[in-house]
């Protein structure tokens, strides 16, 4: 029984994807494909793989872990399952905690390795999709805000935009907490829309077309400004805070959002560039025809890039 796992991030259609393998979990079990998402992992499943306040220790705590998930799997391949496709976001972290700390999933490497016991060496395969941290952390305050988080000041944003730690560091933790793991790493950019070709991915037969139901329903969308001033004048927070008009909030200031832009362009290019062995890029849907990797000819930066394409803020 292997376990697939797509593991987010956070902003990244995630949800919108969980609910297309809910809506079509029928077809997939018909094909010998479990699907366990938040519904099974958040409800006992993986509970003592962190270690939890309570009067057993940390180890008994993960041994019932382990045991939980062999006598799920066994119940699975009993149902005629012969590998299990696993999704739940948080397992990296919760975005609170990356809103708190003002970084990216902090905690992501330590969770996955104990995780990775938990689920016994069956996992083969990760799918983990990046998004244009401007973009990511725009959508992650909004979303927090709706929901009765804070709204960040200008000392805050420059914190988040000035920090060091970006994609590249949470695929390093990633491929060293999961050893013998294949990552494959989905930009949303891409894969955002397109649940069938993420889901391709997971299951590494791209040849076969997958199902197509349910495919283009959005889910947990940001809110746009009017929803915002909706929401905090609901619960009586100050509402004028945000700026008038339509669309989406722009939280940042233009240096910020060219700072957290070029974060993504260096953590693209390693990725075009190998990623040191540690995960495989994909940014196109036709992989049969191109490749996992598309080819690059530039492998380099220098002091042409910065001129030439104004790439100094």
């Amino acid at each position: 029984m292997d376990i697939l796992l797509h593991l987010g991030a956070h902003r990244t259609a995630s949800t919108s994807f969980q609910h297309y393998l809910r809506r079509n979990v029928a077809r997939l079990e018909a094909g010998g494909t479990a699907v366990w998402g938040p519904q099974v992992t958040r409800n006992g499943l993986l509970t003592g793989a962190l270690p939890m306040p309570g009067i057993m220790s940390a180890a008994e705590q993960f041994t019932r872990a382990k045991g939980r998930v062999s006598l799920a799997l066994a119940k699975a391949e009993g149902a005629g399952a012969h590998r299990v496709v696993m999704t739940d976001e948080n397992l990296i972290g919760a975005t609170r905690r990356n809103l708190r700390d003002m970084r990216l999933y902090p905690g992501a490497g330590e969770r996955l390795a104990r995780y990775y016991g938990v689920l016994g060496g069956r996992l083969r395969r990760v799918v983990f999709s990046i998004r244009s941290q401007d973009v990511y952390w725009n959508s992650c305050l909004a979303f927090s805000a709706a929901r009765g988080g804070y709204v960040p000041g200008p000392v805050e944003r420059a914190h988040i935009a000035g920090d060091t730690r970006t994609w590249r560091d949470v695929i390093t933790d990633m491929a060293c907490a999961l050893p013998g793991v294949e990552i494959i790493v989905a930009p949303y950019e891409t894969f955002g829309g397109l649940p069938e070709h993420k889901l391709a991915l997971l299951l590494g037969d791209e040849a076969r077309a997958m199902p197509r139901c349910h495919a283009r329903e959005l889910l947990n969308a940001s809110p746009d400004l009017p929803a915002l001033r909706a929401a905090l004048q609901a619960r009586g927070a100050d509402w004028r805070q945000l700026p008038e008009g339509e669309g989406s909030w722009q939280i940042f200031s233009q240096a910020e959002r060219v700072a957290l832009r070029e974060a993504y362009a260096d953590d693209l290019f390693w990725l075009r560039a190998g990623a040191d062995g540690l995960a495989t890029l994909t940014e196109k849907t036709d992989l049969a025809g191109a490749g996992i990797t598309p080819p690059t000819t530039v492998l380099t930066r220098g002091q042409e890039d910065d001129t030439e394409r104004r790439r100094m803020a």
